[in-house]
């Protein structure tokens, strides 16, 4: 069952605004052309808080796309991983889910591919999770291919759902209820830059945008402002154990190759500092960053990177951020709760 506290609302309407950089007209990842998400939450009000999140590129329907995995710390299972590394190529939608589930869903994400090509004998779904048990009777493993194809097949462009909805409708985070949150940045790559930052001549405007299902531990830090939940959540108790992991999704229609993706998805990891993660050794914190751009483009050279850096640094944090202020405070398995971060102008405001 949930407490509802009234209508939650995102980091910016908080007046928590990350960094300078302007957002995308939704502030999501799928401001991102041809990037879908969908959702299946499966919550019975009771002992199941888990589901399904599906991130959906349009394009892969005519091949794969560059592609890399960058592992902050391996204590966790995402399924095809290996193969992204070795040729950075995303061949499957991203699939979130629970961590007993994951390999249920890897199945279901192979029924998808199939499905979509009747003549492949070889495939490589790209499935991740965090540890919902908290919240979730984990081990009933209650995930079922029909979820996870009506995550793909539901999946749209819009404003996706965040907090408790999909993979993270039994998550928590830096001693809170959290789940998924989701933001994005428009830079421009490739124009010259004169001394003090500025524009000079035009280069091209690209988007990044970050999804994120958080599950990790730590102190939650809002723009340098520690809210611990003992202080802001009388009589709380932090409700996950050390580490739970974080999976964060980025895309971006800036054409870079593999190893230019795989720096950011590096800064992607790093982000997560910034709110104040522990990187605890039972955290599995992962990134998968993939581009959009039409094949053959030619790839934005390593020195004019730093502002899709910024632009993934930023995103993450809000995303993260978003994750939070948008759950709802949950009672679940065996009657534990997580609280919702209460939005007290003292930390956030």
């Amino acid at each position: 069952m949930h407490a509802h506290g009234g209508e939650r609302v995102r980091a910016r309407s908080l007046g928590v605004v990350v960094g300078a950089l302007p957002t995308g007209p939704l502030n999501a990842i799928t401001d991102v052309p041809g990037v879908l998400v969908g959702h299946t939450t499966v919550d019975d009000g009771a002992d199941l808080h888990t589901g399904v999140t599906a991130i959906v590129p349009e394009s892969l329907s005519g091949g794969g796309l560059p592609a890399a995995v960058h592992t902050g710390n391996g204590y966790g299972k995402l399924v095809g991983s290996t193969q992204v590394d070795e040729l950075g190529v995303l061949e499957s939608p991203v699939v979130l889910t629970a961590t007993l589930s994951v390999f249920r869903a890897a199945d279901a994400v192979l029924t998808y591919l199939m499905g979509r090509r009747p003549d492949g004998v070889s495939f490589n779904p790209l499935v991740g999770e965090t540890n919902d048990g908290f919240l979730s009777d984990i081990r009933r493993r209650p995930i079922t291919e029909r979820h996870v194809l009506d995550a793909l097949e539901g999946a749209t462009g819009g404003l996706p759902a965040e907090g408790c909805v999909g993979a993270g409708t039994g998550t928590t985070a830096l001693g809170f209820k959290a789940g998924i949150g989701t933001s994005s940045r428009r830079v421009t790559v490739g124009g010259s830059v004169a001394a003090g930052g500025s524009e000079v001549t035009g280069g091209s405007e690209v988007t990044v945008g970050a999804l994120a299902q958080a599950n990790f531990g730590g102190l939650l830090t809002v723009r340098g402002v520690p809210v611990p939940v003992e202080e802001v959540v009388p009589g709380a108790r932090r409700p996950e154990p050390p580490g739970n992991s974080c999976m964060i999704v980025v895309a971006t229609d800036a054409p870079l190759d593999a190893r230019r993706l795989g720096r950011l998805a590096r800064r992607a990891v790093f982000a997560m500092g910034r709110v104040g993660a522990s990187y605890a050794q039972g955290s599995g914190d992962y990134a998968i960053a993939f581009s959009t751009a039409p094949p053959g483009a030619p790839a934005v050279p390593d020195p004019a990177l730093d502002p899709l850096f910024a632009a993934v640094m930023d995103a993450v944090e809000e995303a993260l951020l978003n994750s939070l202020f948008m759950a709802t405070t949950t009672t679940g398995f065996a009657g534990r709760t997580a609280h919702a971060v209460p939005y007290d102008r003292r930390y956030l405001g």
